[in-house]
C-alpha cells in the first residue's frame, strides 16, 4: 500500500506542475484500478485544497468546488482506503518533532508520517521525499 502525500496529489492534479508527468506514470502503473492500494488522509486533503486553490502558486488555480470534488473522488474511490488520525499517531507525531528536532515547516508532513506509519504503510508518494526519508521508516517513491 503507498500513502499519498500531498505534493503528490498537487503533481498529479496539476498539470502545469514539474512532476505532473511522473505523478501520472505511478498513478497509471501503481493505483489506478488496484483496490486498496493506496492509503489517503484527510489531512493531506485538506492541505491539497489550501495549495491547488492559491493564485500565487499556480497560473490555473483550481476553483474550491474543484478541489473538493477531487477530495471526495480520491475519499471515496476504491483504490483507497482512509488514513485516520489515532492516539498512536498523535503520540508518534508528538515523538518524532522531538527526536529530529523539527520546526513547525514540518508540523503536516510529519503528522501525516506518523498516520501512514501507524496505519501500516510503508511506502509513500511525494515529490518532496527528502521531508519523508529522515523518519527512516518509509521506502519513499522518490517522484521528481
Amino acid at each position: 500500500m503507498i500513502g499519498l502525500d500531498t505534493s503528490y496529489l498537487v503533481g498529479l492534479a496539476i498539470r502545469e506542475h514539474p512532476s505532473h508527468r511522473a505523478c501520472r506514470r505511478l498513478f497509471e502503473s501503481e493505483i489506478v484500478g488496484k483496490v486498496g492500494s493506496t492509503a489517503i488522509a484527510a489531512q493531506a486533503l485538506a492541505e491539497f485544497c489550501h495549495v491547488v486553490t492559491d493564485p500565487r502558486r499556480f497560473e490555473r488555480p483550481f476553483e474550491m468546488s474543484e478541489a473538493l470534488e477531487i477530495c471526495e473522488q480520491w475519499w471515496h474511490a476504491e483504490e483507497c482506503r482512509p488514513a485516520p488520525v489515532d492516539s498512536n499517531a498523535g503520540a508518534l507525531f508528538v515523538t518524532w518533532m522531538h527526536q529530529h528536532r523539527l520546526g513547525r515547516k514540518h508540523l503536516l508532513d510529519t503528522l501525516l508520517a506518523a498516520t501512514y506509519h501507524c496505519l501500516g504503510v510503508h511506502r509513500l508518494a511525494s515529490t518532496n521525499w527528502r521531508d519523508f526519508e529522515r523518519y527512516g521508516a518509509f521506502d519513499v517513491i522518490r517522484i521528481s
